[in-house]
């Protein structure tokens, strides 16, 4: 059992000043919670309010970050967390997300454990905030990466947070959140409070408020149709700490990442025999696709695939809701972790016939018409330092592989990428680079170049003093085998074994294939 908690010092002034105190913050933990709530003009019934609270406006853009900061100061204050003990749980991405803003700020290291089936994006959110992300077969669902997570903390002596039991968690919400949404609604009143649940955290720290302060607000809970565990009446079978022993039997993979987990979390089956849920909604994916889609064009709210759960599940109450009735429903997150799943498949990289018609529709700039610049000039010469320059970095017989570059250019970045994979060493002159120092400028240097191969463009690759080309050249000479026999031929390594699509290397926007 979690330790009883009571709020610092910090906590208290956090909840009572989050963006609302003018001037700096202390850190960016001060600029949690405090999200606004804003009606949907453009979407639902006319005969009902329709309200959103907008988590994704916490500054790792979920409602995960209150959870975060809440369990790990928590266990500060209790004396459970020590100053550089490494933290680790287990999470589709948002709490993780929210665990690495607060780590990094207050200095401990963080291991993340996730199944391999959630977005991409999390993943790489997770470690460029510095975390480790070790992953776990998608077969073992959730219950299998929180089993990870503490075998992780059990053999290492890390802290395991502990998001689905932890009632700090819970404790958070009732102290921002909810408060949160009775002072937004102190004048006009709440009728409906609808949300999904995750960890159960929002859902208990809100609920247990709303009932004791504002009674006449019903509490909605939405989950998927297709994988009803709350609505089944099933009980989940628990550990003695509490934690789920195994999946719940009617769990079934949905689409709703973050949301109903294949188990009942502690916090959530709290929720449940206290009977604080007045009616339950199920959702199916399509509508919760749809419902993110008509948030982003019609409000231009930019939400996440539960967002959209949540938001159809409102829609469903509205539908057959008193006129006048004020409806909220909770957003939990931004659009941006869903970039790789199917809520953003159809929506297209090349222009459409429609996007291709507007840029037709004018003469300059345009994809289909070869334009030259009027301004563009071939130098006659170059600086004698130049070239000397230029001749003796692609003669270095230390350094074979030369590539003439931009160090922001996505095709140089691609050929880099490509000799790494292939363990290709090589010599990078990128002539935009605040640290280049030659002889010549870079300008006198790209006359030298151009005078040497005939090409205006960069990057230009070299292999022993023989010029290789631009970036596809270089692509297509690795394809066909003839960068390999050129490296021999000069004594350069590389992997022999790799077997990879050059072109696979660019930026999908660049691929010509």
């Amino acid at each position: 059992m979690a330790p009883a908690f009571t709020a610092s010092a910090d906590m208290t002034r956090r909840a009572a000043n989050a963006n609302i105190a003018p001037g700096p913050r202390p850190s960016v933990l001060d600029t949690i919670g405090r999200t606004p709530i804003v009606r949907l003009n453009n979407i639902g019934p006319k005969h009902v309010a329709l309200y959103a609270k907008l988590e994704a406006f916490n500054p790792m853009g979920s409602v995960k970050d209150r959870l975060a900061l809440g369990v790990i100061e928590a266990a500060e204050q209790a004396g459970l967390l020590k100053p550089g003990q490494t933290v680790v749980e287990g999470s589709s991405g948002n709490t993780g997300i929210g665990l690495a803003m607060v780590c990094a700020q207050k200095g401990y290291p963080l291991v993340v454990v996730m199944a391999e089936n959630f977005s991409i994006e999390r993943r790489k959110l997770l470690r460029f905030l510095g975390a480790k992300v070790v992953l776990t077969p998608a077969s073992e669902k959730g219950t299998g990466m929180l089993a990870k997570a503490r075998e992780l903390a059990e053999t290492h002596g890390w802290f395991l947070t502990r998001q689905f039991e932890n009632e700090a968690n819970a404790d958070v919400h009732s102290r921002t959140t909810a408060r949160e949404i009775l002072e937004d609604f102190a004048e006009l009143g709440l009728d409906y409070w609808v949300t999904g649940f995750g960890t159960g955290g929002t859902l208990k720290g809100v609920s247990r408020v709303l009932k004791a302060e504002s009674p006449q607000t019903t509490i909605v809970v939405a989950e998927p149709d297709n994988s009803q565990i709350l609505a089944s009446g099933i009980a989940q079978t628990r550990q003695a700490d509490g934690s789920a022993a195994a999946s719940h039997p009617s769990f079934r993979p949905h689409p709703m990442q973050g949301w109903s987990p294949d188990f009942i979390p502690k916090l959530t089956g709290d929720v449940v025999e206290a009977g604080l849920i007045d009616r339950m909604e199920p959702v199916s994916g399509a509508a919760a696709m749809q419902g993110a889609k008509d948030l982003a064009s019609k409000e231009g709210i930019f939400a996440g695939i539960t967002g959209g759960a949540t938001l159809a599940a409102a829609l469903r109450v509205a539908e057959a809701a008193e006129p006048g009735t004020r409806i909220l429903a909770m957003i939990p997150d931004t659009g941006e972790r869903y970039l790789s799943t199917p809520l953003f498949d159809g929506v297209p990289e090349d222009m459409t016939e429609a996007e291709q018609a507007i840029s037709t529709s004018t003469p300059l700039c345009r994809f289909d018409v070869a334009t030259v610049s009027p301004t563009a000039v071939l130098p006659l010469d170059a600086a004698p330092a130049a070239t000397a320059f230029v001749e003796d970095t692609i003669g270095d017989p230390q350094q074979p592989v030369v590539m003439f570059a931009l160090e922001w250019c996505e095709f140089c970045r691609s050929v880099r990428k490509l000799f790494a994979a292939a363990g290709i060493p090589f010599r990078s002159v990128d002539l935009d680079s605040g640290s280049f120092k030659a002889p010549a400028s870079s300008t006198e240097i790209r006359k030298a170049l151009f005078l040497l191969t005939g090409a205006p463009t960069i990057p230009q690759i070299f292999v022993g003093c023989e010029l290789i080309g631009g970036a596809t050249d270089a692509f297509d000479a690795f394809n066909c085998g003839a960068l390999q026999t050129r490296l021999e031929k000069y004594g350069v390594p590389f992997d022999k074994d790799l077997k990879a699509d050059a072109y696979s290397f660019l930026p999908k926007w660049l691929h010509p294939r």
